[in-house]
């Protein structure tokens, strides 16, 4: 079977007209009948109706049609595959990330870029009060941010970065002397959490209280709130450590989930550089904790 041929009978299918067939496949009409003739001839049998007014395809050819285009399809992307396998990847590839670029993700971004010198990566802060925006905007091509993600048109890819959760309070607030604070203690305490448009359910994991507090944009914008005795915000303790300051204190929590981090990217946006990016997060050697609110 002559590939030229079935590259000849899809295109006239989609046209069905010779001339426009013959401007796609940069060849004479006599061109496209000829390769639709030996087409057939092969077939055995008419797959084309030409008149003088128009051009169909015949119930066989109709039929052929609907079976040869997923084929010739799966076989076009086949080939594909192969080129940009030979070519490595490359092009450019924008990863998004919560709080502060980590150890672990640094480490992850270096082993990509030996592995991928062809490939450009750009890094790109992602707001607190919106964790998976930029990945639906198109904005990043996949970003690493806080569990949970529930998020039917995202793909959830390597999990990592678990860390023991303590609760920011102001130098003045009842917390500030405790060497610890129970789950049930913060439940009853109003939280900083994160405003619209993140989540209901990802606003609650992170602030969860039956008293809750104002919503932020930002994580400055809470640790200023927090300063500021207008609630605690519950943030993991690479997080506590990295934005230390000296008007709030870092409580340990205990009785609360840890605070992980998960790459995610859109189900419709998924590519070589995107896959070979999850295999390098899930591969890079453990670092310190991610400073990730």
């Amino acid at each position: 079977m002559e590939l030229r041929e079935l590259e000849c009978f899809l295109v006239l299918a989609d046209e069905l007209h010779f001339g426009r067939t013959g401007e796609r496949l940069y060849v004479s009409q006599s061109r496209v009948s000829q390769l639709l003739r030996s087409l057939e001839e092969r077939v055995g049998a008419r797959l084309v109706e030409r008149t003088s007014r128009r051009v169909r395809l015949t119930p066989l050819g109709a039929r052929f049609h609907a079976e040869l285009r997923p084929a010739y399809d799966a076989l076009s992307a086949t080939v594909e595959g192969a080129k940009q396998a030979a070519r490595g990847v490359s092009g450019r590839l924008r990863i998004g990330f919560q709080g502060t670029a980590d150890a672990r993700l640094m480490s992850a971004i270096t082993g990509f870029q030996e592995r991928h010198p062809g490939c450009v990566t750009e890094i790109v802060e992602i707001p607190f009060a919106d964790p998976f925006g930029a990945v639906r905007h198109g904005d990043v091509d996949a970003a690493i941010v806080l569990l949970p993600v529930a998020e039917p048109d995202l793909v959830l890819g390597p999990v990592f970065s678990r860390q023991p959760q303590t609760v920011a309070v102001s130098v003045r607030h009842p917390f500030a002397a405790r060497t610890s604070v129970a789950a049930a203690e913060l439940a009853a305490a109003p939280l900083i959490s994160a405003a619209a448009p993140a989540p209901a359910y990802w606003r609650a994991a992170h602030a969860p209280s039956d008293a809750p507090g104002p919503t932020v944009r930002t994580l400055q914008e809470g640790l200023t709130l927090v300063a500021a005795e207008r609630g605690a915000m519950l943030l993991c303790r690479p997080t506590a450590e990295y934005h230390g300051r000296r008007d709030v204190v870092f409580v340990p929590v205990e009785g609360v989930p840890d605070s992980v981090l998960g790459l995610v990217w859109h189900r419709d946006g998924e590519t070589a550089r995107v896959r070979a990016f999850a295999r390098a997060v899930g591969g890079a050697v453990p670092g310190p904790g991610a400073e990730a609110p």
